[in-house]
């Protein structure tokens, strides 16, 4: 067949150009165009296998066994209750006992320290396994959903992308649109406020949706239904995979005030009570056997009698928190649930449910907290303040967590709690999945012994797909993980994980052939953040459970086999020395040089329009002095808003204008001291505001110090804060130039808008030297 050339040329040949009209050609053109076409060559479209199922992925965040009302728990959880009935319930179902470790897992379908993300990532080190870059050659679902036709969406916790990679610098290669997911709407760290979050659309920093009654879980959901909808409008042929991660119920324990109504008086009795109440609904509803036993009180948990009537009325309250947490949060799920029924897609819609990426959370430890980062860091609060602080629990003005206690009663009937890797409270995690389309056994109760890692493997096969023997040119690591389409079929499908290894930060376990050795380090889990030395290894003491005749991990038999706990302790070794990771080192109590975007530098200069640096990427102002200086031009009028922050609610500084356009600097270091120093006139033509800060002792961790507030060389006054943070205010709130994204470090004017955005004027530039 001719080309284009060819036809041209024969018409040139039979008509006359100088007779020939330009509509005629136009229609000897159009009528040429059918023959042309058999000679190019189309383009193809990627189409998925035909009937393969959408997919939804939803992960809670730090929420126990025992937790959900549909696995006997206290918060009432109407839509997991109905995916259950419509499908199918895991009871011995395991995560990794912390979040990011779980999240690399269960995205890739590999085992955490097998893709080097064996740490939290706020707590990785150099050495292999740990160092929290996810590898690349354990591709994501996302990535191999999308090339295979799939439409792929994250919406909400990420927690995969190396802090030094998280600056608006990038490089984005492990934000979710780097790693197969088409649209990300989230935070990057692992938690973030909800009412003010640190947002993210793709890789840019945006500001929460304007509105006095804004929730991230609400705000997650709408986004998640528009995309959903736009989807099916657009490329309806197309399914879609998305991954819904909720902060939720991480802290801050932050949720409208009416869900927290709804369970107030109904934790009067206390934790070792609740344990109690949680046990028997377990029981009754089946999701545990009639022969399990209810494991004891560790001995470094108080008892609740032990509390007196403040600490118990604050206890209460915080737990009447979390309680509405997790409803609210299951409620939002229920919206993705209702809109899969509504268009048609639900039965067709493969939909996995797990409550939790690991235990519930110590990490507001003993007494709990309003204000739980600075517990963290040695700097918790007392009991006065909380009671001053009571009503405020739960709100936009408090960061709280729960005590751990709490956490204790919320993994029912299991020991420990979560980052406890040897020991089932930190690994056992409810999940439920349906599929109207691929499940027959709806209600269904599965107890295979399964793992995260599995999950990707199980979407690959109901998509009717393979994992690829390479992607992006990278060769693939084989799944450790294995599908669980044959237990979907049947209850009694044999038990496909014969062998799975457990370790974080030096709590360690093993599992092989339904028996497990634990062995339960040093460290405790609501000391995260209290500087410690490395113990020994060989002071752990291992413990052994048939857990095919113990559910709840018991009875400890290691005195009665010690040849058999043995051969477990050499299976660990074996499987540590596989993924390389020997000597063991506990990730809190190992430090080691990691790549730093301000390592070695004393002066910094940002200019407005500077937002979204991480604070592990701002200048690092701990436990030092420190000044800054900034230059800023105001028009005629009255100028406003933010001139430089740093952190957030919880801790954190700010220095702006106010409504009137006076200069105003204010600190907040949690719960242990706030300042405000105020300029008394409003700023005209080009000024100087600097700020200063002497700290009280050079080389000393958390000190206080005095601020003060400068406008050219006049003084506007001081300030001593008492205490300062020993490391950071938070670990999702950024250092911003003109604005405030996340939550607010400053006291704005009612009436501004989220962000404080600097308006009037002009930031010339901020100028910080570290002294």
């Amino acid at each position: 067949m001719r080309d284009l050339k060819d036809h041209f040329h024969l018409l040139r040949c039979t008509l006359s150009w100088q007779r020939l009209s330009r509509r005629m050609l136009l229609l000897a053109f159009l009528l040429a165009l059918p023959a042309m076409a058999k000679d190019i060559p189309a383009i193809e479209v990627l189409k998925p296998p035909p009937g393969a199922p959408n997919v939804v992925l939803v992960l809670l965040d730090d929420v126990g066994f025992g937790a959900a009302s549909t696995f006997g728990g206290p918060a009432q959880t109407p839509a997991l209750e109905q995916l259950s009935a419509e499908g199918l319930r895991y009871n011995r179902f395991h995560t990794t006992a912390i979040c990011s470790p779980t999240r690399a897992s269960l995205l890739t379908g590999r085992d955490s320290h097998a893709v080097n993300v064996g740490a939290v990532l706020n707590s990785s080190n150099s050495y292999p396994g740990y160092q929290g870059i996810l590898s690349s050659n354990a591709a994501t679902v996302a990535e191999i959903l999308r090339s295979n036709g799939y439409n792929t969406a994250a919406f909400g916790k990420w927690h995969l992308a190396p802090a030094w990679e998280t600056s608006p610098s990038g490089p984005f290669d492990r934000w979710p649109t780097g790693l197969g997911f088409e649209k990300f709407y989230g935070f990057l760290g692992g938690e973030t406020d909800q009412f003010e979050p640190t947002l993210y659309e793709g890789t840019s920093p945006v500001m929460r949706p304007a509105g006095e009654n804004y929730h991230l879980t609400e705000d997650m959901a709408d986004q998640a239904i528009k995309w959903m909808r736009t989807q099916q409008a657009v490329t309806p042929d197309k399914p879609f995979f998305i991954y819904f991660a909720t902060g939720a119920a991480h802290a801050p324990l932050q949720v409208p005030q009416q869900w927290i109504d709804r369970y107030k008086g109904q934790f009067s009795a206390g934790w070792d009570a609740l344990r109690e109440s949680i046990f028997a609904r377990q029981k009754k509803r089946g999701v545990i056997p009639g022969n399990t036993l209810l494991t004891a009180r560790p001995e470094e948990l108080p008892a609740w009698e032990s509390l007196d009537a403040d600490e118990r009325r604050v206890a209460e309250r915080l737990m009447e928190t979390f309680a509405g947490f997790l409803a609210h949060t299951d409620a939002q799920v229920g919206r993705l649930v209702d809109q899969l029924k509504a268009s048609g897609e639900f039965d067709n819609t493969l939909f996995v449910y797990i409550v939790g990426d690991n235990g519930s959370s110590g990490e507001g430890g003993l007494p709990g907290s309003v204000n739980y980062f600075g517990a963290l860091q040695g700097l918790q609060e007392p009991v006065a303040t909380q009671l001053k602080r009571i009503d405020d629990i739960g709100s936009r003005e408090s960061y709280p967590q729960y005590n751990a206690g709490w956490a204790w009663a919320l993994n029912t009937p299991f020991q420990w709690i979560k980052q406890v890797a040897s020991h089932l409270g930190g690994t056992r995690n409810p999940m439920v999945v349906s599929w109207p389309a691929g499940i027959s056994d709806a209600g269904g109760l599965r107890s295979q012994f399964s793992h995260v890692n599995d999950i990707t493997p199980t979407i690959l096969d109901a998509a009717g797909l393979s994992l690829p023997e390479a992607v992006k040119g990278h060769q693939q690591l084989p799944f450790d993980g294995s599908s669980l389409l044959p237990s979907f079929n049947s209850a009694a499908a044999p038990e496909h994980k014969t062998t799975q290894y457990f370790e974080v930060h030096g709590h360690r376990s093993i599992y092989h052939q339904g028996w497990m050795a634990s062995a339960r380090h040093d460290r405790l889990p609501w000391t995260v953040g209290v500087r410690m030395g490395p113990t020994p290894f060989e002071d752990d003491v291992w413990e052994l459970y048939d857990l095919d005749s113990d559910f709840s991990q018991a009875r400890d038999l290691a005195s009665e086999q010690p040849q058999k706990l043995a051969a477990m302790q050499a299976l660990f070794e074996k499987e540590a020395a596989r993924l390389g990771i020997l000597p063991l080192r506990s990730s809190l109590d190992t430090r080691t040089p990691m790549p730093s975007l301000v390592a070695g530098r004393t002066r910094f200069s940002y200019q407005q329009g500077a937002v979204g640096i991480p604070e592990g990427s701002a200048p690092p102002m701990t436990n030092r002095s420190w000044q800054m200086v900034a230059d800023v031009q105001v028009a005629s009028g009255t100028a406003s808003g933010v001139i430089a922050t740093i952190g957030g609610t919880s801790g954190g500084w700010s220095l702006y204008l106010d409504g009137k356009g006076a200069p105003v600097f204010e600190y907040r270091v949690f719960e242990f001291g706030q300042v405000r120093i105020q300029g008394k006139d409003p700023l005209r033509g080009r000024q100087n505001l600097q700020v200063s800060f002497d700290y009280d002792q050079p080389g000393g961790y958390g000190k206080g110090g005095t601020f003060t507030l400068r406008q050219g060389t006049e003084v506007l006054g001081s300030a001593r804060v008492p205490a300062t943070p020993p490391a950071f205010f938070s670990i999702d709130e950024t250092f911003d130039v003109g604005l405030d994204s996340g939550s607010p470090a400053g006291h704005y004017p009612k009436d501004a808008a989220p962000g404080y955005e600097f308006s009037g004027g002009k930031i010339i530039n901020v100028n910080i030297e570290l002294l």
